[in-house]
């Protein structure tokens, strides 16, 4: 039987536009916060966006989506930004800029969503979304675990960062709800949609191929966010 053949591999070449962007998102809406509280005596885009129970039984859908580009204070945006760029910019280069992009907002999406069903308490804030990066990092390890060397002592570290989180979303000013739905939404979309890498032979060597195409990727998302948005009908139909 021919020997084990032993593939050096790295990360796609591939620049994370869509973290930076959110970033850059994020802390230009931050300023716009800033500048409201100056000017106008108060926080219109907190006003305008947060999650907030009543005002979605309202009809007020879009408070489903905004939080994720809005923070609390400047140590909650710090924070949330540092996490982002740790674990964005790595996942990008696996995932693609439109594959992330949709992770990215499916799991913002579905932490809204869970945190408007389970918790009275208004919220805002990308850690529902960065939950979803945690866990669709953990997937990806897993599924490709053939292509890492350490993937147990990898799994355990993630494990071990989302547990400790979770604890200290106990925190009576902490979200938990949502980012517990965030990691749901995540792991949902990660475990189908996710990249799954094989080696093939090609005429200059092995080279590593997707196995889901982008096609599987979006009809997944779509899957996701309607049984979500599911979710959202039968809470206001339940009033």
């Amino acid at each position: 039987m021919p020997g084990a053949v032993r593939i050096h591999w790295h990360l796609p070449a591939r620049r994370p536009y869509v973290t930076y962007f959110m970033m850059v998102t994020c802390i230009l809406v931050y300023l716009g916060q800033w500048l409201s509280q100056g000017l106008l005596g108060g926080d219109l885009l907190i006003a305008l966006g947060a999650k907030v129970n009543s005002a979605i039984l309202q009809g007020q859908y879009w408070r489903l989506l905004t939080p994720m580009w809005l923070h609390g204070s400047i140590l909650h945006l710090a924070f949330n930004m540092y996490a982002l760029y740790v674990i964005g910019t790595g996942l990008e280069r696996y995932y693609g800029h439109g594959r992330y992009l949709a992770l990215y907002l499916l799991s913002g999406y579905a932490g809204n969503v869970i945190s408007f069903l389970m918790s009275p308490e208004p919220s805002v804030g990308s850690s529902t979304a960065i939950f979803g990066l945690i866990a669709a990092e953990a997937v990806f390890i897993y599924q490709n675990r053939h292509l890492f060397q350490n993937a147990r002592s990898m799994l355990f570290n993630i494990s071990s960062i989302i547990l400790i989180n979770l604890i200290l979303g106990l925190s009576p000013q902490i979200d938990n709800w949502g980012h517990l739905g965030g990691l749901i939404g995540g792991l949902a979309f990660a475990w189908s949609a996710g990249p799954l890498w094989e080696a093939a032979y090609q005429a200059d060597g092995y080279h590593l191929s997707n196995q889901r195409r982008g096609t599987q990727a979006v009809w997944i998302g779509l899957g996701v966010a309607l049984v979500f948005t599911l979710l959202v009908v039968l809470r206001i139909g339940w009033r």
